[in-house]
Protein backbone atom coordinates (compact mmCIF):
# COMPACT_ATOMS: atom_id res chain seq x y z
CA UNK A 1 0.00 0.00 0.00
CA UNK A 2 1.43 3.41 -0.92
CA UNK A 3 0.45 6.98 -0.34
CA UNK A 4 -1.58 8.30 -3.27
CA UNK A 5 -0.31 11.80 -3.72
CA UNK A 6 -2.76 12.08 -6.59
CA UNK A 7 -5.53 12.07 -3.98
CA UNK A 8 -5.03 15.82 -3.65
CA UNK A 9 -8.32 17.25 -4.88
CA UNK A 10 -8.05 19.07 -8.08
CA UNK A 11 -10.85 20.41 -10.30
CA UNK A 12 -10.64 19.80 -14.02
CA UNK A 13 -13.26 20.77 -16.56
CA UNK A 14 -14.31 18.27 -19.09
CA UNK A 15 -14.85 19.78 -22.54
CA UNK A 16 -16.15 18.26 -25.69
CA UNK A 17 -13.96 18.45 -28.74
CA UNK A 18 -15.59 20.88 -31.18
CA UNK A 19 -14.22 21.50 -34.64
CA UNK A 20 -11.09 23.59 -34.70
CA UNK A 21 -12.02 27.34 -34.69
CA UNK A 22 -10.24 29.91 -36.74
CA UNK A 23 -9.37 33.61 -36.63
CA UNK A 24 -10.52 35.88 -33.81
CA UNK A 25 -12.88 33.25 -32.40
CA UNK A 26 -9.94 30.93 -31.91
CA UNK A 27 -8.04 33.63 -30.04
CA UNK A 28 -10.98 34.23 -27.66
CA UNK A 29 -11.32 30.53 -26.95
CA UNK A 30 -7.61 30.23 -26.18
CA UNK A 31 -7.84 33.22 -23.83
CA UNK A 32 -10.82 31.70 -21.98
CA UNK A 33 -8.98 28.39 -21.63
CA UNK A 34 -5.87 30.16 -20.31
CA UNK A 35 -7.86 32.11 -17.71
CA UNK A 36 -9.61 28.90 -16.63
CA UNK A 37 -6.30 27.14 -16.23
CA UNK A 38 -4.90 29.98 -14.09
CA UNK A 39 -8.01 29.98 -11.89
CA UNK A 40 -7.81 26.19 -11.45
CA UNK A 41 -4.15 26.37 -10.46
CA UNK A 42 -4.89 29.18 -8.00
CA UNK A 43 -7.64 27.11 -6.45
CA UNK A 44 -5.21 24.25 -6.08
CA UNK A 45 -2.40 26.14 -4.37
CA UNK A 46 -4.58 28.39 -2.20
CA UNK A 47 -4.94 27.19 1.44
CA UNK A 48 -7.93 24.91 1.78
CA UNK A 49 -9.10 26.60 4.94
CA UNK A 50 -11.88 28.55 6.43
CA UNK A 51 -10.23 28.77 9.88
CA UNK A 52 -7.28 30.70 11.23
CA UNK A 53 -5.51 27.49 12.35
CA UNK A 54 -4.50 26.55 8.81
CA UNK A 55 -1.38 28.37 7.70
CA UNK A 56 -0.62 26.82 4.35
CA UNK A 57 -1.69 24.42 1.60
CA UNK A 58 -1.58 20.72 2.29
CA UNK A 59 -1.80 17.33 0.65
CA UNK A 60 -4.31 14.72 1.75
CA UNK A 61 -4.70 10.97 1.83
CA UNK A 62 -7.86 8.88 1.89
CA UNK A 63 -8.02 6.17 4.57
CA UNK A 64 -8.68 2.70 3.14
CA UNK A 65 -8.45 -0.89 4.25
CA UNK A 66 -5.70 -3.14 3.09
CA UNK A 67 -2.82 -5.38 4.07
CA UNK A 68 0.25 -4.05 5.90
CA UNK A 69 3.52 -5.93 5.85
CA UNK A 70 5.84 -4.69 8.57
CA UNK A 71 9.46 -5.01 7.52
CA UNK A 72 12.88 -4.02 8.81
CA UNK A 73 15.55 -3.06 6.31
CA UNK A 74 19.25 -3.14 7.02
CA UNK A 75 22.46 -3.20 5.02
CA UNK A 76 24.52 -6.36 5.27
CA UNK A 77 27.46 -8.20 3.76
CA UNK A 78 27.63 -11.59 2.07
CA UNK A 79 29.86 -14.19 3.64
CA UNK A 80 30.31 -17.93 3.50
CA UNK A 81 28.56 -20.04 6.08
CA UNK A 82 31.50 -22.45 6.00
CA UNK A 83 34.93 -20.79 5.84
CA UNK A 84 38.16 -22.75 5.86
CA UNK A 85 40.49 -20.65 8.01
CA UNK A 86 44.18 -20.71 7.21
CA UNK A 87 46.02 -19.62 10.36
CA UNK A 88 49.58 -18.77 11.24
CA UNK A 89 51.10 -21.79 13.02
CA UNK A 90 54.46 -20.19 13.81
CA UNK A 91 55.04 -18.87 17.32
CA UNK A 92 55.75 -15.23 18.06
CA UNK A 93 55.62 -12.47 15.50
CA UNK A 94 56.46 -13.22 11.88
CA UNK A 95 56.88 -11.14 8.75
CA UNK A 96 55.03 -11.97 5.55
CA UNK A 97 57.48 -12.25 2.64
CA UNK A 98 54.97 -13.23 -0.03
CA UNK A 99 51.19 -13.71 -0.08
CA UNK A 100 48.71 -14.66 -2.78
CA UNK A 101 46.34 -11.94 -3.95
CA UNK A 102 42.88 -11.81 -2.41
CA UNK A 103 40.26 -13.25 -4.74
CA UNK A 104 42.64 -15.67 -6.43
CA UNK A 105 41.53 -19.15 -7.45
CA UNK A 106 44.08 -21.70 -6.28
CA UNK A 107 44.65 -25.42 -6.69
CA UNK A 108 45.65 -27.95 -4.01
CA UNK A 109 49.33 -27.57 -3.18
CA UNK A 110 49.67 -23.99 -4.41
CA UNK A 111 51.76 -21.68 -2.23
CA UNK A 112 49.59 -19.16 -0.40
CA UNK A 113 51.86 -17.46 2.14
CA UNK A 114 55.62 -17.36 2.70
CA UNK A 115 56.89 -16.18 6.11
CA UNK A 116 60.37 -15.01 7.03
CA UNK A 117 62.57 -18.00 8.08
CA UNK A 118 65.79 -16.32 9.27
CA UNK A 119 64.89 -16.32 12.97
CA UNK A 120 63.68 -19.91 12.85
CA UNK A 121 66.81 -21.14 11.07
CA UNK A 122 68.97 -19.53 13.78
CA UNK A 123 66.80 -21.20 16.44
CA UNK A 124 67.22 -24.58 14.73
CA UNK A 125 71.03 -24.28 14.78
CA UNK A 126 71.04 -23.23 18.44
CA UNK A 127 68.60 -25.91 19.57
CA UNK A 128 70.46 -28.62 17.64
CA UNK A 129 73.68 -27.78 19.50
CA UNK A 130 71.97 -27.87 22.89
CA UNK A 131 70.19 -31.10 21.99
CA UNK A 132 73.53 -32.84 21.34
CA UNK A 133 75.10 -31.49 24.53
CA UNK A 134 72.23 -32.51 26.75
CA UNK A 135 72.03 -35.91 25.07
CA UNK A 136 75.67 -36.58 25.92
CA UNK A 137 75.01 -35.53 29.54
CA UNK A 138 72.04 -37.87 29.67
CA UNK A 139 74.11 -40.80 28.38
CA UNK A 140 76.80 -40.09 30.97
CA UNK A 141 74.19 -39.95 33.74
CA UNK A 142 72.72 -43.22 32.46
CA UNK A 143 76.11 -44.94 32.77
CA UNK A 144 76.52 -43.57 36.32
CA UNK A 145 73.11 -44.94 37.19
CA UNK A 146 74.04 -48.37 35.90
CA UNK A 147 77.25 -48.32 37.94
CA UNK A 148 75.36 -47.30 41.08
CA UNK A 149 72.92 -50.16 40.55
CA UNK A 150 75.74 -52.65 40.02
CA UNK A 151 77.55 -51.38 43.14
CA UNK A 152 74.73 -52.65 45.34
CA UNK A 153 74.91 -56.16 43.91
CA UNK A 154 78.70 -56.03 43.97
CA UNK A 155 78.65 -55.29 47.71
CA UNK A 156 76.01 -57.86 48.66
CA UNK A 157 77.41 -60.63 46.51
CA UNK A 158 81.08 -59.66 46.71
CA UNK A 159 82.66 -57.45 49.34
CA UNK A 160 80.17 -58.24 52.10
CA UNK A 161 80.49 -61.96 51.66
CA UNK A 162 84.30 -61.74 51.47
CA UNK A 163 84.46 -59.68 54.66
CA UNK A 164 82.07 -62.06 56.42
CA UNK A 165 83.99 -65.14 55.30
CA UNK A 166 87.28 -63.52 56.33
CA UNK A 167 85.94 -62.83 59.81
CA UNK A 168 84.50 -66.33 60.05
CA UNK A 169 87.93 -67.74 59.08
CA UNK A 170 89.58 -65.55 61.71
CA UNK A 171 87.01 -66.79 64.22
CA UNK A 172 87.79 -70.40 63.38
CA UNK A 173 91.54 -69.78 63.73
CA UNK A 174 90.94 -67.91 67.00
CA UNK A 175 88.91 -70.79 68.38
CA UNK A 176 91.60 -73.23 67.25
CA UNK A 177 94.27 -71.13 68.95
CA UNK A 178 92.09 -70.95 72.07
CA UNK A 179 91.75 -74.74 72.17
CA UNK A 180 95.49 -75.19 71.65
CA UNK A 181 96.25 -72.69 74.42
CA UNK A 182 93.88 -74.52 76.77
CA UNK A 183 95.47 -77.89 75.97
CA UNK A 184 98.96 -76.51 76.51
CA UNK A 185 97.86 -75.00 79.85
CA UNK A 186 96.44 -78.34 80.96
CA UNK A 187 99.61 -80.14 79.92
CA UNK A 188 101.75 -77.56 81.73
CA UNK A 189 99.67 -77.93 84.88
CA UNK A 190 100.11 -81.75 84.71
CA UNK A 191 103.88 -81.36 84.30
CA UNK A 192 103.93 -78.85 87.17
CA UNK A 193 102.37 -81.43 89.48
CA UNK A 194 105.13 -83.82 88.57
CA UNK A 195 107.76 -81.16 89.04
CA UNK A 196 108.69 -80.73 85.42
CA UNK A 197 107.18 -77.28 84.84
CA UNK A 198 107.72 -74.06 86.72
CA UNK A 199 105.11 -71.57 87.88
CA UNK A 200 106.29 -69.15 85.21
CA UNK A 201 105.42 -71.68 82.51
CA UNK A 202 101.96 -72.07 83.99
CA UNK A 203 101.45 -68.31 84.07
CA UNK A 204 102.59 -67.97 80.47
CA UNK A 205 100.20 -70.68 79.32
CA UNK A 206 97.30 -69.09 81.16
CA UNK A 207 98.06 -65.73 79.48
CA UNK A 208 98.02 -67.47 76.09
CA UNK A 209 94.58 -68.91 76.88
CA UNK A 210 93.29 -65.50 77.94
CA UNK A 211 94.61 -63.88 74.75
CA UNK A 212 93.03 -66.60 72.60
CA UNK A 213 89.68 -66.10 74.33
CA UNK A 214 89.87 -62.33 73.75
CA UNK A 215 90.70 -62.91 70.10
CA UNK A 216 87.63 -65.15 69.75
CA UNK A 217 85.43 -62.49 71.40
CA UNK A 218 86.79 -59.68 69.21
CA UNK A 219 86.19 -61.74 66.08
CA UNK A 220 82.61 -62.47 67.18
CA UNK A 221 82.11 -58.72 67.70
CA UNK A 222 83.50 -57.93 64.23
CA UNK A 223 81.07 -60.40 62.69
CA UNK A 224 78.11 -58.96 64.60
CA UNK A 225 79.07 -55.37 63.67
CA UNK A 226 79.43 -56.37 60.04
CA UNK A 227 76.02 -58.01 59.95
CA UNK A 228 74.10 -55.46 62.02
CA UNK A 229 75.69 -52.10 61.19
CA UNK A 230 78.39 -52.11 58.53
CA UNK A 231 76.20 -53.89 56.01
CA UNK A 232 73.25 -51.56 56.64
CA UNK A 233 75.42 -48.43 56.46
CA UNK A 234 77.06 -49.54 53.24
CA UNK A 235 73.72 -50.44 51.67
CA UNK A 236 72.25 -47.04 52.60
CA UNK A 237 75.25 -45.31 51.06
CA UNK A 238 75.05 -47.35 47.90
CA UNK A 239 71.27 -46.93 47.69
CA UNK A 240 71.66 -43.15 48.14
CA UNK A 241 74.25 -43.07 45.38
CA UNK A 242 71.85 -45.05 43.19
CA UNK A 243 68.95 -42.68 43.89
CA UNK A 244 71.11 -39.64 43.21
CA UNK A 245 72.33 -41.16 39.95
CA UNK A 246 68.76 -41.98 39.01
CA UNK A 247 67.65 -38.40 39.68
CA UNK A 248 70.56 -36.96 37.71
CA UNK A 249 69.77 -39.25 34.81
CA UNK A 250 66.08 -38.25 34.88
CA UNK A 251 67.04 -34.56 34.88
CA UNK A 252 69.53 -34.97 32.08
CA UNK A 253 67.13 -37.10 30.05
CA UNK A 254 64.33 -34.53 30.52
CA UNK A 255 66.63 -31.71 29.50
CA UNK A 256 67.75 -33.65 26.44
CA UNK A 257 64.15 -34.42 25.54
CA UNK A 258 63.12 -30.76 25.92
CA UNK A 259 66.01 -29.54 23.79
CA UNK A 260 65.21 -32.16 21.17
CA UNK A 261 61.53 -31.14 21.28
CA UNK A 262 62.46 -27.48 20.82
CA UNK A 263 64.64 -28.41 17.89
CA UNK A 264 61.88 -30.54 16.35
CA UNK A 265 59.33 -27.74 16.95
CA UNK A 266 61.61 -25.26 15.20
CA UNK A 267 61.95 -27.69 12.29
CA UNK A 268 58.16 -28.07 12.18
CA UNK A 269 57.66 -24.30 12.29
CA UNK A 270 60.17 -23.94 9.46
CA UNK A 271 57.89 -26.15 7.39
CA UNK A 272 54.87 -24.02 8.46
CA UNK A 273 56.56 -20.90 7.10
CA UNK A 274 55.41 -22.04 3.68
CA UNK A 275 51.60 -22.21 3.74
CA UNK A 276 50.08 -24.25 0.93
CA UNK A 277 46.49 -24.82 -0.10
CA UNK A 278 45.00 -28.06 1.16
CA UNK A 279 42.16 -27.81 -1.35
CA UNK A 280 41.27 -25.76 -4.38
CA UNK A 281 38.96 -22.77 -4.45
CA UNK A 282 38.68 -19.04 -3.84
CA UNK A 283 41.09 -17.36 -1.42
CA UNK A 284 40.27 -14.05 0.27
CA UNK A 285 41.82 -11.91 2.99
CA UNK A 286 39.98 -11.80 6.32
CA UNK A 287 38.47 -8.43 7.20
CA UNK A 288 38.96 -7.75 10.91
CA UNK A 289 36.58 -5.62 12.90
CA UNK A 290 37.97 -2.25 13.94
CA UNK A 291 37.88 -3.18 17.59
CA UNK A 292 40.00 -6.29 17.06
CA UNK A 293 43.06 -4.29 15.92
CA UNK A 294 44.37 -7.19 13.87
CA UNK A 295 47.17 -6.40 11.39
CA UNK A 296 46.32 -6.42 7.71
CA UNK A 297 47.43 -9.26 5.48
CA UNK A 298 49.99 -7.87 3.08
CA UNK A 299 53.63 -8.27 2.17
CA UNK A 300 55.82 -6.89 4.95
CA UNK A 301 53.07 -7.11 7.57
CA UNK A 302 53.78 -8.66 10.96
CA UNK A 303 51.44 -11.47 12.00
CA UNK A 304 51.25 -13.56 15.15
CA UNK A 305 50.49 -17.16 16.05
CA UNK A 306 46.90 -18.34 15.50
CA UNK A 307 46.05 -15.23 13.48
CA UNK A 308 43.83 -15.98 10.50
CA UNK A 309 45.88 -15.31 7.39
CA UNK A 310 43.44 -16.33 4.66
CA UNK A 311 39.92 -17.63 4.21
CA UNK A 312 38.73 -20.17 1.69
CA UNK A 313 34.94 -19.77 1.60
CA UNK A 314 32.51 -22.43 0.49
CA UNK A 315 30.59 -20.54 -2.22
CA UNK A 316 27.81 -23.12 -2.23
CA UNK A 317 26.73 -22.14 1.30
CA UNK A 318 26.41 -18.37 1.48
CA UNK A 319 24.74 -16.17 4.08
CA UNK A 320 24.23 -12.52 4.92
CA UNK A 321 25.30 -10.95 8.21
CA UNK A 322 23.49 -7.79 9.26
CA UNK A 323 23.50 -5.76 12.43
CA UNK A 324 20.08 -5.27 14.02
CA UNK A 325 19.56 -2.19 16.17
CA UNK A 326 18.82 -2.85 19.82
CA UNK A 327 15.42 -1.14 19.50
CA UNK A 328 14.06 -3.81 17.13
CA UNK A 329 16.16 -6.89 17.86
CA UNK A 330 13.48 -8.35 20.16
CA UNK A 331 11.14 -8.65 17.15
CA UNK A 332 13.72 -10.52 15.07
CA UNK A 333 13.48 -14.28 15.58
CA UNK A 334 14.80 -17.31 13.69
CA UNK A 335 12.41 -18.46 11.00
CA UNK A 336 11.35 -15.02 9.75
CA UNK A 337 11.32 -14.63 5.98
CA UNK A 338 13.66 -12.10 4.39
CA UNK A 339 14.15 -10.54 1.00
CA UNK A 340 17.76 -9.91 -0.02
CA UNK A 341 18.52 -7.41 -2.75
CA UNK A 342 21.87 -7.81 -4.49
CA UNK A 343 23.23 -6.00 -7.52
CA UNK A 344 21.04 -7.21 -10.36
CA UNK A 345 18.97 -9.77 -8.46
CA UNK A 346 16.66 -10.33 -5.50
CA UNK A 347 16.69 -13.52 -3.43
CA UNK A 348 14.55 -15.01 -0.70
CA UNK A 349 16.13 -16.03 2.58
CA UNK A 350 15.37 -16.87 6.19
CA UNK A 351 16.67 -15.67 9.54
CA UNK A 352 18.57 -18.54 11.18
CA UNK A 353 20.19 -16.91 14.21
CA UNK A 354 20.24 -13.72 16.23
CA UNK A 355 23.19 -13.01 18.51
CA UNK A 356 22.32 -12.90 22.20
CA UNK A 357 25.26 -10.58 22.90
CA UNK A 358 25.78 -7.28 21.14
CA UNK A 359 28.81 -6.69 19.00
CA UNK A 360 31.33 -4.25 20.56
CA UNK A 361 30.30 -0.63 20.10
CA UNK A 362 32.62 2.36 19.94
CA UNK A 363 33.80 5.15 17.75
CA UNK A 364 33.97 2.76 14.77
CA UNK A 365 30.18 2.15 15.01
CA UNK A 366 29.16 5.63 16.10
CA UNK A 367 28.38 4.09 19.53
CA UNK A 368 25.37 2.35 17.96
CA UNK A 369 24.54 -0.99 19.60
CA UNK A 370 23.69 -3.75 17.12
CA UNK A 371 23.24 -7.52 17.23
CA UNK A 372 24.61 -9.78 14.50
CA UNK A 373 21.83 -11.54 12.61
CA UNK A 374 22.43 -14.32 10.06
CA UNK A 375 20.18 -14.87 7.02
CA UNK A 376 20.66 -17.93 4.84
CA UNK A 377 20.69 -17.75 1.05
CA UNK A 378 19.83 -20.31 -1.61
CA UNK A 379 22.74 -21.98 -3.37
CA UNK A 380 23.11 -20.11 -6.65
CA UNK A 381 26.22 -19.35 -8.72
CA UNK A 382 27.78 -15.91 -8.82
CA UNK A 383 27.62 -15.06 -5.11
CA UNK A 384 30.89 -13.88 -3.63
CA UNK A 385 31.93 -12.89 -0.11
CA UNK A 386 32.00 -9.16 0.56
CA UNK A 387 29.10 -8.24 -1.72
CA UNK A 388 26.77 -5.59 -0.29
CA UNK A 389 23.20 -6.73 0.31
CA UNK A 390 20.05 -4.93 1.37
CA UNK A 391 18.09 -7.19 3.68
CA UNK A 392 14.38 -6.67 4.27
CA UNK A 393 13.05 -8.89 7.06
CA UNK A 394 9.29 -9.42 7.26
CA UNK A 395 8.50 -8.93 10.93
CA UNK A 396 4.69 -9.18 10.81
CA UNK A 397 1.68 -9.22 8.46
CA UNK A 398 -1.64 -7.44 9.07
CA UNK A 399 -4.58 -8.21 6.79
CA UNK A 400 -7.62 -5.99 6.05
CA UNK A 401 -6.69 -3.21 8.46
CA UNK A 402 -7.04 0.58 8.37
CA UNK A 403 -3.70 2.22 7.75
CA UNK A 404 -2.52 5.78 7.88
CA UNK A 405 0.69 7.27 6.51
CA UNK A 406 3.14 8.01 9.31
CA UNK A 407 3.58 11.49 7.80
CA UNK A 408 -0.05 12.22 8.70
CA UNK A 409 0.48 11.38 12.39
CA UNK A 410 1.65 13.98 14.91
CA UNK A 411 3.06 12.56 18.15
CA UNK A 412 2.45 14.93 21.05
CA UNK A 413 2.55 14.89 24.82
CA UNK A 414 -1.20 14.23 24.80
CA UNK A 415 -0.93 11.32 22.37
CA UNK A 416 -1.11 10.71 18.64
CA UNK A 417 -3.28 12.96 16.46
CA UNK A 418 -4.14 13.53 12.85
CA UNK A 419 -6.23 16.16 11.06
CA UNK A 420 -9.08 15.19 8.74
CA UNK A 421 -10.60 17.32 6.04
CA UNK A 422 -14.18 18.50 6.64
CA UNK A 423 -16.52 21.11 5.25
CA UNK A 424 -15.37 23.52 8.01
CA UNK A 425 -11.69 22.90 7.42
CA UNK A 426 -9.12 20.55 9.01
CA UNK A 427 -10.30 19.00 12.28
CA UNK A 428 -8.12 17.28 14.88
CA UNK A 429 -8.73 13.60 15.55
CA UNK A 430 -7.20 11.51 18.37
CA UNK A 431 -5.72 8.18 17.29
CA UNK A 432 -4.88 4.82 18.79
CA UNK A 433 -2.20 3.21 16.66
CA UNK A 434 -0.95 -0.35 16.40
CA UNK A 435 1.99 -1.81 14.55
CA UNK A 436 3.84 0.31 11.99
CA UNK A 437 6.61 0.29 9.45
CA UNK A 438 8.58 3.13 7.92
CA UNK A 439 5.61 4.36 5.85
CA UNK A 440 2.29 3.30 7.38
CA UNK A 441 0.77 2.56 10.79
CA UNK A 442 -2.25 0.44 11.73
CA UNK A 443 -5.15 2.54 13.04
CA UNK A 444 -6.92 0.84 15.96
CA UNK A 445 -9.39 3.63 16.79
CA UNK A 446 -9.98 7.21 15.66
CA UNK A 447 -10.58 6.88 11.92
CA UNK A 448 -12.97 5.24 9.49
CA UNK A 449 -12.58 4.09 5.96
CA UNK A 450 -12.99 7.03 3.57
CA UNK A 451 -11.71 9.69 5.99
CA UNK A 452 -9.40 12.17 4.30
CA UNK A 453 -6.36 13.02 6.44
CA UNK A 454 -3.86 15.83 6.05
CA UNK A 455 -0.29 14.86 5.22
CA UNK A 456 2.49 16.71 7.06
CA UNK A 457 0.15 18.65 9.34
CA UNK A 458 3.11 20.24 11.11
CA UNK A 459 3.92 22.23 7.97
CA UNK A 460 0.41 23.50 7.32
CA UNK A 461 -1.66 23.53 10.55
CA UNK A 462 -0.86 25.87 13.41
CA UNK A 463 -2.63 23.70 16.00
CA UNK A 464 -0.38 20.76 15.15
CA UNK A 465 2.70 22.90 15.67
CA UNK A 466 1.40 24.11 19.03
CA UNK A 467 0.67 20.60 20.29
CA UNK A 468 4.00 19.23 19.07
CA UNK A 469 5.90 21.98 20.91
CA UNK A 470 3.95 21.57 24.14
CA UNK A 471 6.21 20.17 26.93
CA UNK A 472 5.28 16.95 28.68
CA UNK A 473 5.06 18.65 32.08
CA UNK A 474 2.26 20.85 30.77
CA UNK A 475 -0.06 17.87 30.32
CA UNK A 476 1.22 15.56 33.06
CA UNK A 477 -0.70 16.00 36.36
CA UNK A 478 1.28 16.37 39.61
CA UNK A 479 2.06 13.25 41.61
CA UNK A 480 -0.54 14.11 44.28
CA UNK A 481 -3.23 14.63 41.66
CA UNK A 482 -2.34 11.31 39.99
CA UNK A 483 -2.59 9.53 43.34
CA UNK A 484 -6.05 11.03 43.93
CA UNK A 485 -7.13 9.92 40.47
CA UNK A 486 -5.74 6.43 41.08
CA UNK A 487 -7.73 6.12 44.34
CA UNK A 488 -11.09 7.24 42.91
CA UNK A 489 -13.57 4.37 43.17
Amino acid sequence: MSTDVGSVKRSAARHASPPAPSGRRRTVILLVIGVGTVLAWAALVMPRTSTSQEIGPYLTHTITRGDLIVTVTEQGTLESADNTKIKCRVRGENTIIRVVESGSIVKPGDELVLLDTLTIEDAIAERTKYAHLTRSGAERAKADLARAELAISEYLEGRYRIELMTLQKDLTIAKSNQLTAQNMLAHAEMLSKRGYASALDIQEKRFAVTRAELTVGITHTHIDVLKEFTKAMELETLQGDFNAAQARYAAEAERAQMDAARRDLALEELAHCVVKAERGGLVIYPVAEAWKRAPKIEEGATVHQDQTLLLMPDLSHMQVKVGMHESIVERINPGLAARITLPGQTLSGEVVSVASVTRPAGWWTGNVVKYDTIITLPSIPGLKPGMTAEVEIIVDRHENVLTIPVTAVVETAEGAFCWIVSADGAKRRSLTLGDADDNFAVVTTGLQQGDEVVLDALASIEEAQTLALQPIEAVTPPASARQEIDHVD
